[in-house]
């Protein structure tokens, strides 16, 4: 976690005023300023258009009663883009202009869920949890299976 905020605190800020140095150098320094803030409110308006479409594909999801993981993940993407894009430097407006591509965000997904099956896998391949429990028989594991639903019929007789 040290490394992770060293990083993030430390490093990024150097490497994003060493860059504004090198373009400042060869467009000059009104433009990269100007250059910085155009990307910031593009990216304000990118992340405010994609942000309320993966909205709305969230409630249309839920609405007929899926879970919208893909959509999540789009909008998690939409809110981290815009936290870069608004943070002044180039190399933060980059990856948060890459996080607002589709494509790019898609194959992030992919990535990121071949992962978690990897690890779930895994996960099942060292046995079962000891707090698990574990049917005996046939028949027990055919209960567990079946949905527990009562139905019913109540009236009230006061």
């Amino acid at each position: 976690m040290f490394r992770f905020l060293f990083v993030l605190f430390i490093i990024i800020p150097i490497i994003e005023i060493a860059l504004l140095i090198q373009v400042s150098d060869v467009i000059g320094g009104f433009a990269t300023i100007a250059l910085v803030v155009i990307t910031a409110i593009l990216g304000a308006k990118m992340v405010k258009t994609q942000g309320m479409g993966a909205l709305q594909n969230v409630q249309a999801q839920m609405a007929q009663g899926q879970m919208p993981a893909k959509e999540l993940f789009t909008g998690i993407c939409v809110v981290i883009a815009g936290v870069l894009l608004l943070t002044p430097g180039i190399m933060t407006d980059v990856f948060g202009l890459l996080l607002l591509t589709p494509a790019i965000r898609n194959k992030l997904a992919a990535g990121l869920a071949s992962q978690a099956i990897v690890r779930m896998s895994a996960g099942r391949q060292q046995g079962p949890s000891p707090f698990a429990q574990q049917p005996h028989s046939q028949r027990e594991q055919q209960q567990m299976d079946q949905p527990t639903t009562i139905d019913g019929e109540y009236e009230r007789k006061d």
